[in-house]
């Protein structure tokens, strides 16, 4: 790679209000307006004069860097210019995430689901996960910042339902234990054994406490409010930063090709879907890409406030029953405001949510898998809600789809186990279907028994 395809610090970076505009030093931990309490979103005060780079000239930046064998280019920073300019390649951490691949249906799944896709598997990232995106940026962020700031001690603390605590240990593990802590809020009984594992695993101090996750998040947003901590939930816009390569990825892997093209993303605390839609918004705004894709939100029905609100024109919280896809199980999305501004500002009809039944999620998990694919339930999620979509009519099957599954299949395997014994407390609502059940069978230690069990036929003794 050219030395003028390697990126330098550049840019002027600030904290934007999505209420009133009010702008705030980048240095500065905040995390909603002290003005009008709104989230706020990061501006880069230099971005219309990338506007004077060509678009051929982008392509040729990021692609060129596909073949670099720097660690800090290898991951979501590739594309420097968009996530964090201010930050030198030195102070990046990378820790294997980014650039996840995306895996082509085979026939009888693209049948099953009703078109063609590709499922883009952030499940493959260090902690196994999507959260990696963002924990990658807002702790290199927080790397820079402590040596710029001079702080001794910083504890970073999220709320979570298993994902962004395992990410946010994991990343915080690789500063220096001496001056920085991780804490982690769960709601007790409501996270996976596997994901439990996780943050006690990377050294974190993990906290459980009796509700759901709106309730771990209500603390921790009090604790930001009012002590020092470094917040690690989406709230925090420096996450939203690295959760845009999604986009940016997709893209590329396209050939830079957004035509026709349906993104599928299922909705938790939404920030994600925010950070999927302002990183396709970057590379429009800079005429990489011809145009903006549909962006098609998935909800379960036991936690569907977004799904509701674009049926109604009204946004209400609600109380979230439990739910396979742990990830979405959130009655309040935080960033719900920034996805109204969103698409009201581009999205309008190109945004569509439907919600799907805890029984379809377990079934788009289950058929995904079986077809050669490691999609966790919020992939059986994407699968479920693109199929539901095709059926009614939302999207056309004509078009290009690409399915976010945000997670490891085997983060969630209780719920497998427990689909195949047919063990799901009555409130998940979930109905088995027994040609999707599996175990395990015992025979004895005889391949004339084995093959006979199998069937097999045994080859002629003459040559």
């Amino acid at each position: 790679m050219t030395d003028a395809n390697m990126p330098g610090v550049q840019g002027s970076l600030v904290y934007s209000c999505i209420g009133c505009g009010n702008e705030y030093d980048i240095y500065d931990f905040v995390y909603t307006c002290p003005v009008c309490g709104s989230l706020l979103k990061i501006k880069n005060l230099d971005f219309e004069a990338y506007r004077k780079v060509s678009p051929a000239r982008w392509k040729e930046i990021f692609d060129s860097r596909k073949n670099t064998n720097l660690p800090e280019l290898s991951g979501i920073f590739r594309f420097h210019e968009l996530i964090l300019p201010i930050v030198p390649l030195d102070d990046i951490i990378y820790l294997g995430e980014g650039q996840t691949p995306m895996v082509r249906a085979n026939p009888e799944l693209s049948a099953w689901v009703g078109a063609p896709f590709l499922v883009k598997n952030d499940g493959l990232n260090p902690s196994a996960s999507f959260k990696d995106r963002g924990m990658a940026s807002a702790i290199s962020f927080l790397n820079h910042a402590i040596k710029v700031k001079g702080i001794d001690n910083v504890l970073g603390i999220c709320a979570s339902t298993g994902d962004t605590s395992a990410a946010a240990a994991l990343y915080l593990s690789y500063l220096p234990k001496s001056r920085v802590r991780a804490v982690v809020l769960l709601p007790k009984g409501r996270v996976t054994p596997a994901q439990l594992s996780q943050p006690l695993g990377s050294g974190a101090t993990v906290i459980e406490m009796p509700g759901v996750f709106d309730d771990c998040m209500r603390i921790v947003e009090e604790l930001a409010q009012n002590y020092h901590v470094f917040l690690l939930n989406s709230k925090n816009p420096v996450r939203i930063l690295g959760q845009k390569s999604y986009a940016y990825e997709v893209a590329q892997q396209l050939g830079w090709d957004t035509r026709d093209l349906v993104v599928v993303v299922p909705i938790g605390n939404a920030g994600n879907i925010t950070a999927v839609m302002e990183g396709f918004i970057d590379l429009f705004a800079l005429g990489i890409i011809p145009g903006l894709p549909t962006i098609l939100g998935v909800q379960s029905h036991h936690a569907n406030p977004i799904a509701r609100w674009r049926e109604t024109g009204k946004y209400t919280p609600q109380k979230v029953a439990p739910s396979v896809a742990q990830a979405a199980m959130i009655g309040d999305p935080v960033s719900f405001p920034k996805v109204n501004k969103l698409v009201k500002d581009h999205f309008d009809d190109r945004f569509h949510v439907v919600s799907v039944s805890e029984t379809e999620i377990m079934e788009g998990m289950l058929t995904a898998n079986r077809h050669g694919h490691v999609v966790c339930t919020q992939g059986g999620e994407s699968v479920a809600g693109m199929k539901k979509a095709l059926r009614g009519g939302v999207v056309k099957g004509s078009s290009r789809f690409v399915l976010d599954s945000t997670s490891h299949q085997l983060k969630f395997s209780t719920f497998q186990q427990m689909y195949f014994e047919d063990s799901f407390d009555p409130e998940y609502g979930v109905v088995t279907r027994q040609d999707l059940k599996s175990k395990p069978v015992s025979l004895e230690a005889s391949a004339d028994g084995i093959a006979g069990y199998l069937g097999l036929k045994k080859k002629s003794s003459t040559p």
